[in-house]
């Protein structure tokens, strides 16, 4: 489906993420009224991942699913280094202007399931990964059956063994397109990575060291 010309031509405007980021607070708000359901507003992620770094003292951020760095803009003053991976070109372009003047943040462009084991092959400290990349909707064509599954493995297969993963839209780990169930998905990490607490919480996968 084509984009409406005058929403991509707001999308365009240096304006559109900023207005992005003012809407998670009202977004915020009615998903209080509404009684708290399970799919979180982007303001309660923001804070997730900062509650994350603290409790675990960790200073890099590795995310996947750049968009319109709301992420970024939110916590990129709680790290000494961001790396941010997206597969959208335009999207990565616009990012690179954004953020053009924080020397700690590093838009990579590409499938995060080829970039994110080739990033861990230069880090050398804990990361804080959050992963974002639109995992769910394998039946829709996107992505691969495979894919989270190879990004799990690389992180937790690291010689780094002490990572945290937080992981967005866990009812989407459903079963669909060939994907794994999301009990299957908490089974395999824990029957093959025995040091690892794997919880979920507001919709979000947390995969810690025990």
């Amino acid at each position: 489906m084509s984009t409406h010309p005058i929403r991509a031509l707001l999308k365009q405007s240096p304006l559109y993420a900023r207005f992005k980021q003012l809407g998670h607070y009202p977004d915020y708000w009615y998903w209080k009224l509404r009684g708290k359901p399970r799919r979180i507003p982007h303001i309660i992620k923001q804070r997730v991942v900062l509650e994350y770094a603290r409790t675990f003292g960790l200073s890099t951020l590795v995310e996947t699913g750049t968009y319109y760095g709301e992420m970024i803009a939110a916590v990129v003053d709680h790290f000494h280094k961001i790396y941010s991976i997206e597969l959208d070109r335009e999207l990565v372009k616009r990012a690179h202007q954004r953020f053009r003047n924080y020397s700690q943040v590093e838009i990579l462009e590409g499938d995060s399931q080829m970039v994110v084991p080739e990033l861990l092959q230069r880090l050398d400290e804990r990361c804080l990964f959050w992963l974002d990349a639109g995992y769910c909707g394998w039946g829709k064509g996107i992505g691969n059956p495979n894919r989270l599954g190879s990004e799990f493995s690389a992180i937790l297969s690291n010689k780094i063994t002490d990572h945290v993963i937080l992981m967005d839209d866990a009812d989407g780990i459903n079963g669909e397109g060939g994907s794994p169930t999301l009990p299957e998905l908490i089974a395999l990490v824990e029957c093959n990575y025995p040091k690892r607490r794997v919880e979920v919480a507001h919709n979000i996968i947390r995969i810690t060291p025990r």
